[in-house]
Formats: C-alpha cells, sequence, structure tokens
C-alpha cells in the first residue's frame, strides 16, 4: 500500500453546456424546456406558488400532508387504478413542498411523458382527498415528526428559526414542514381548503428531454387542463435584520453526552448578486471536508465527527447556519472556536490556496449534478423561481472558476456577522448551563418550544 502525503492537485476544469432552453405560453401556463438531443427518459415538473408560506398559523404541515395524499387516486380512479396508470407509462410521481413552491413531478420514456403528465395534472388539479386518507397520511406525518423530533437536531434548528425569523411574518419562524402539533392540529377540511385556495391556477410545467420529439404546446394544454385563476404577483425580499450582539438559546435535552449546534443568522434572498463569492466564502468556512471549521474543531480538536457551515436561500430570505455535534464536555470550546473561525474568515477574508480548492470543487460539482433530465428540470426551476436569466448555469460555472480573492474575502466581511449570530445548544441543560454562562459567548435565555 502507497500512502500519499499530499492532497493531489485539482486538474482543469471540463467544458460543460447547460442544454438549450426553449419556452412556450399556453393555455395560461408557461411552459419552460430544456433541449436534451437523443435522451429517451423525459422528465417533467409542475411547478405552482403554493409552498408552505401560504399555510394558516398553527397548521404548518398542511402543504406536505396534501403533497403526500395526491397518490391516494383523483376524483376520477381510486388509489390502485391510479397508481396502475402511472405504472403502465412506466412512470415515477413525486409530489414535494418548500417554503415558495409545490412541485408535482414525473418522470417517463419520452413517447409517454404526455400521458404521464395528464396523470399528475389530474391528481394535482383533482385528488380524491377522501376523508380517510388524508386523515390516515396526516396521521403518518405526525408519527415520523415525533420519531424524528426525539433525535437531537430538529428542536434546535426549530430554535434557531424562531429566533432568526421572528416578526411580522412569523409563518418563517416556523419548521417548514411544521412540528408534531401542529401537523397533528391539520384537518381534512385545512387540505381541501389549501387545494382549493392553491392549486388550480396553472402555474409552470418545466420540462426536460429530448425537444425534437416533445410537443410543448400538447404538454402545456395536459398540464394547465382544468387551471383557473390568475398567477401571484412576487412579494419581495425580507430584508437582512442581524443583531448588534449575540445570543444563545439552550434547549434542554436531558442525559444527552454530546450538544448539538445550530449557529446563525440572517442573509440575503438566492437572487442576490453576491451569490457566487459568497457560496465560495462558506464552501472556504465550512461547506467542505477540507474547510476551516472542520480541519479545527474536527481533526485538531476532535470535538466532532464533522462540522459545516453554508448559506441557505429561498426566493424571501436566506440563512447562514453552522451545524455539529461535539461531546458534552467541549460545548463551550467548540463554540468559542467555530465562532472564532468565522471571525478571522469575516476579517481576513480567504487565501488563494484554499479559494483554489472551492472553486474547483464548486464547479466541478455544478457539472456532476447535472447530468440527468431530473436534475435539469431541478435547475430549470431555479431559474424560474429566482427569475434568473437562461444562461445563468453556464455564467455560474463561468463565475465559480473566475471569483479572486478580493471578491470572496468581500463577500465574508459584508456576509458573516460573527458578533450577531445565534448560539443555539440542545444538550444537558444542568451539565452545560453554569459554563456557558461563565463564558460569556452571548446573552443565555432558555429555549421556548
Amino acid at each position: 500500500m502507497t500512502l500519499v502525503a499530499n492532497r493531489p492537485e485539482a486538474g482543469p476544469a471540463r467544458p460543460y453546456e447547460f442544454p438549450e432552453i426553449r419556452r412556450v405560453s399556453v393555455a395560461g401556463g408557461t411552459v419552460v424546456a430544456a433541449h436534451l438531443p437523443g435522451q429517451l427518459l423525459a422528465s417533467s415538473m409542475l411547478m405552482l406558488d403554493a409552498g408552505a408560506a401560504h399555510e394558516a398559523d398553527g397548521r404548518e404541515g398542511t402543504a406536505t400532508v396534501l403533497a403526500k395524499s395526491l397518490e391516494e387516486g383523483t376524483t376520477s380512479r381510486d388509489s390502485a387504478a391510479y397508481a396502475l396508470a402511472l405504472e403502465g407509462l412506466g412512470a415515477e410521481l413525486s409530489a414535494s413542498v418548500d417554503w415558495d413552491s409545490f412541485r408535482v413531478g414525473v418522470s417517463a420514456p419520452v413517447p409517454l411523458l404526455l400521458d404521464a403528465v395528464r396523470l399528475a395534472a389530474e391528481a394535482t388539479r383533482t385528488p380524491r382527498l377522501d376523508d380517510a386518507d388524508v386523515t390516515r397520511v396526516r396521521d403518518d406525518e405526525v408519527t415520523a415528526l415525533r420519531m424524528d423530533w426525539a433525535q437531537p437536531g430538529p428542536r434546535a434548528d426549530a430554535a434557531l428559526r424562531a429566533d432568526l425569523f421572528a416578526g411580522p411574518e412569523p409563518r418563517y419562524a416556523r419548521p417548514l414542514h411544521g412540528d408534531p402539533a401542529s401537523v397533528a392540529a391539520v384537518t381534512v377540511d385545512d387540505v381541501h381548503a389549501f387545494h382549493r385556495e392553491w392549486l388550480l391556477r396553472p402555474g409552470v410545467l418545466l420540462v426536460a428531454g429530448d425537444l425534437d420529439t416533445l410537443d410543448l404546446t400538447a404538454l402545456g394544454e395536459a398540464a394547465f387542463a382544468g387551471a383557473q385563476g390568475e398567477p401571484l404577483p412576487v412579494e419581495g425580499p425580507l430584508g437582512v435584520p442581524v443583531r448588534d450582539h449575540r445570543r444563545t438559546i439552550l434547549v434542554d435535552r436531558p442525559g444527552s453526552v454530546q450538544s448539538t449546534l445550530r449557529i446563525g443568522h440572517r442573509a440575503p434572498e438566492r437572487a442576490t448578486p453576491d451569490y457566487v463569492p459568497m457560496t465560495l466564502a462558506a464552501t472556504v468556512l465550512g461547506g467542505a471536508f477540507t474547510s476551516r471549521l472542520n480541519h479545527l474543531i474536527r481533526e485538531v480538536k476532535g470535538y466532532t465527527y464533522g462540522i459545516r457551515g453554508s448559506y441557505a436561500m429561498t426566493r424571501r430570505f436566506g440563512r447562514f447556519e453552522v451545524a455539529a455535534g461535539v461531546q458534552t464536555a467541549v460545548t463551550v470550546p467548540a463554540i468559542a472556536d467555530t465562532i472564532g473561525e468565522i471571525a478571522r474568515t469575516q476579517l481576513d477574508g480567504v487565501t488563494e490556496d484554499e479559494l483554489a480548492v472551492a472553486r474547483s470543487w464548486r464547479a466541478g460539482q455544478l457539472s456532476v449534478e447535472m447530468q440527468t433530465p431530473g436534475a435539469i428540470v431541478g435547475a430549470l426551476s431555479t431559474l424560474v423561481l429566482h427569475g434568473l436569466p437562461d444562461d445563468y448555469y453556464p455564467s455560474l460555472r463561468r463565475q465559480y472558476l473566475e471569483s479572486t480573492v478580493e471578491q470572496v474575502s468581500a463577500a465574508a466581511a459584508r456576509y458573516l456577522h460573527p458578533k450577531g449570530l445565534t448560539l443555539v445548544v440542545e444538550g444537558d441543560a444542568a451539565a452545560i448551563r453554569d459554563e456557558l454562562t461563565a463564558a460569556e459567548i452571548g446573552e443565555l435565555v432558555d429555549a421556548e418550544l
């Protein structure tokens, strides 16, 4: 066996071209398609402005229950007949929800995509939503959430979100898919009402496949059949308020042998012009295995199996977050060292060697991720949702490769706020409270969950 003492150097970037994009307006909606010549499998996604942000207070999780109920049949087919119809096309249906949109995707062989889109539209526009089925789906979701929330992490995530997004639009201060209590409160009537209010508008159909063999007008007519209503106006960004002091939130987990850390602050929305230098700065700081945080907290100090820091961005807001699990005994040193690395990156920026690795990784990852029709459809959804130009992805890759130390360091200086961090610690309060208080790393409060 040969041991390699030095990390291999990154090779030259391989050429990559994002597929040609075509747009068609039809039946009150828009089809946005990417051309993949010779591709035998096609993917599509009906994207509607019906995200979790529209959910009522105390009923967070309604859209998720609706999404998971779509395969329970339609007004013209029961669940078995609908499943057989999908299977007969070799199609796969998936429904999901994020903050900004409700997405119903379907993949099928190219000659059968039109019929598959008809089935996806049928489930979207005319779901059966039988009382017993919706109740069962909701109860299954509650059980899954209870199991998830019994583990370290979800309560810390919720505490961080509640602190960062407290304000006039309280939905953003609650978990994306709700919590066990809010989902348990969802009724069949809530699900029907959400569907009537938000899922009947035409939306956008995203398609990736061999467009020489696909009729985009016919696909749009199938996707938007039965739709009604006008597109919703796009709401503006929430802004980036950041405190001038740190706050530590303690989430008690009695007897825990480790502390779960969630450290962060608000950040700009996804469409920010500084997305590339911000992402590269975060990659150097905590976004890769070779990052500063992982090197110090894992490799040098041995406090954790892994620590990551990154920006997460939606249409209206963003968030910088560091996540890790550390041994209880080293909770405060781990937090202090993490803050120190964030502050060092904000003050001193990045080095050319660090940036070279981040550039290569980000550009290479972008190319690797976009190798399937489904991945291309996901990329199209980003373009549409955030109002980005059709040449965005070729430009994005180029920007990754051409970003300078000065640009990335300037983004770190502007968008990292070590003095305004919210520090959430989920762990054994009896074991760590006094040390957190003595360390004076931030105003200490108990979580209200």
